[in-house]
């Protein structure tokens, strides 16, 4: 990605309520070893304790918890919402299940505003787990949470602590045998090396310095990024330069994603320039020029023992690469070069898994157009990864629906190539953030350590529930690229600013931002 410009609290109930949830007589009059009334169609509007289900509230507010009509597949769906400040919890207790790892679902909306809302699995002999409720009011979301039961019985929950005029709609929930999780909870440190060189600091979110791949492996991290240019102006992010940072990314017990721009500068939707050795060159040249500088990059990178785990060939090529002849506007020569990157990938290491990647993540017909077109004119890929920045992509809703339909439409994993959200919207340096407006941001999602935080877990959860576990997982954009005199955004001007530290996950002080916790998903 690159854009010059503009473009929980949890709910905490007594223990006495706690308590009170384990022995409710509701919870044996309504066991059962699979879900009752999963669709809310039951009862009509009104209820507060929808048949199968019961209502708990700490000061009083079942009233809060109700079926109305607005269902997403049926008539009616479930809602918490009251014009005062509640907290309620809508359960239904299962006995009698087979021990195994089970999958909860749900479709969801909300209007945000809420200390929490969430899904909850809870007194099912494992660890509670959860999945916050995504700010999205537009379109049903599923999500998803999985949990180990171990003893025979567990309790599905639906819980808001909210304020006045906040509400949730759930429907559509099934509880069934599987699991969930991500595979990949990365980021893209392709600013880091020079970022140190100039000075750059990192801490820990104790004030320790230390080492920024190190801080974020003990957050979680399992997978770095890092972006290859050909011949760049200042001499970062070449081949050199990312030998060496791989050898650290793998020295953390990390896996490698490398980016390849095909490009002496940034390359993204709107600009796919040739780098300047291979300017003039021909088709012909320009395929075998590709399959040289990706094998010349991934064998170095074998040779050393940091064998590339996952490649790229081309980075957001929404309009093709190697402008003009491998534009979108001549499909055959496009495929032709792609395959050449994909061919020179397995050249080197078969087991390296190719992925095409694509900005616009919540594009569906933009996506399909493309990969329609690829699938036609034979280009070879293993998987499929998606840009979604949600102030310039669209809904959450419309990146699910994308998303989901590239997996199944392709037979392909799919994961998130590149997302990021503001802590803060004012700038460290003298230039401009690209963000930096509150008219800019995703409603719901504020500007700070929370909203941060928030974004990335509703993302992860969207990809976590993408069907046939093909949702493989996420890399936030530039997590250590903070404001360093000299790592600018433009290589061949030093006295570039960054557009982008207040997007990063080390804070203006240089500690690490609560938002690592995503890396802890499951």
């Amino acid at each position: 990605m690159f854009h010059p410009r503009r473009t929980l609290k949890a709910l905490l109930l007594p223990l006495a309520a706690g308590l009170a949830l384990t022995l409710l007589p509701a919870q044996s009059a309504h066991a059962a070893s699979t879900l009752t009334n999963p669709g809310f169609e039951s009862d009509a509007t009104g209820p507060a304790a929808p048949a199968g289900w019961s209502t708990y509230s700490a000061g009083g507010q079942s009233a809060a918890s109700f079926t109305e009509s607005g269902g997403r597949s049926g008539s009616y769906r479930l809602t918490h919402y009251s014009a005062s400040a509640y907290k309620v919890k809508t359960y239904q207790y299962l006995s009698g299940l087979t021990n195994g790892t089970y999958k909860l679902t749900a479709w969801v909306r909300s209007g945000g505003g809420q200390n929490s809302a969430y899904l909850a699995l809870k007194n099912c002999g494992s660890a509670e787990q959860r999945t916050d409720i995504p700010v999205e009011s537009s379109g049903w979301i599923r999500i998803v949470a999985s949990v180990a039961v171990t003893n025979n019985q567990c309790t599905i929950s639906v819980n808001s602590d909210a304020g006045a005029g906040n509400w949730i709609n759930v429907d559509d929930l099934t509880f069934t045998a599987g699991s969930t999780g991500l595979a990949i909870k990365g980021s893209d440190v392709s600013s880091l090396v020079k970022s140190e060189a100039k000075g750059g600091v990192y801490k820990n979110s104790s004030g320790t310095t230390g080492d920024a791949l190190t801080i974020l492996k003990s957050a979680g991290q399992n997978y770095a990024r890092l972006k290859v240019w050909v011949n760049p102006a200042d001499g970062y992010n070449n081949k050199t330069r990312v030998l060496a940072a791989a050898k650290r990314v793998k020295a953390q017990g990390m896996k490698l994603l490398v980016d390849f721009h095909y490009s002496d500068t940034w390359a993204d939707p709107g600009v796919q320039t040739k780098p300047a050795a291979w300017a003039g060159h021909s088709y012909g040249q320009l395929k075998t020029d590709v399959y040289h500088h990706t094998y010349d990059v991934l064998n170095a990178l074998k040779a050393q023992g940091t064998t590339a785990d996952m490649v790229q060939v081309g980075n957001e090529i929404n309009g093709g690469m190697l402008w003009n002849e491998g534009s979108t506007s001549n499909w055959p020569q496009l495929a032709g070069l792609l395959n050449s990157g994909y061919d020179a990938v397995k050249a080197v290491d078969s087991g390296t898994t190719v992925a095409l990647h694509l900005a616009q993540g919540g594009d569906l017909a933009g996506t399909r157009w493309w990969f329609d077109s690829a699938v036609s004119n034979g280009v070879k890929f293993d998987v499929i990864g998606l840009s979604y920045y949600g102030y310039w992509h669209g809904t959450l809703a419309a990146f699910q629906t994308t998303l989901d339909d590239a997996a199944s439409r392709y037979g392909k994993p799919v994961y998130v190539a590149e997302t990021a959200y503001p802590f803060r919207l004012d700038s460290k340096d003298p230039t401009e953030n690209i963000i930096d407006l509150a008219s800019e941001l995703v409603p719901g999602y504020a500007a700070s350590t929370v909203g941060q935080t928030q974004w990335m877990k509703d993302v992860a959860s969207i990809v976590e529930a993408v069907p046939n576990g093909r949702g493989l997982g996420i890399f936030y954009w530039e997590s250590t690229w903070t404001a360093v005199t000299g790592n600018g955004w433009d290589p061949t001007d030093p006295s570039s600013g960054n557009g982008w530290e207040n997007q990063a996950l080390f804070g203006y002080d240089a500690k690490a931002l609560p938002a690592m916790a995503w890396f802890s998903h499951r």
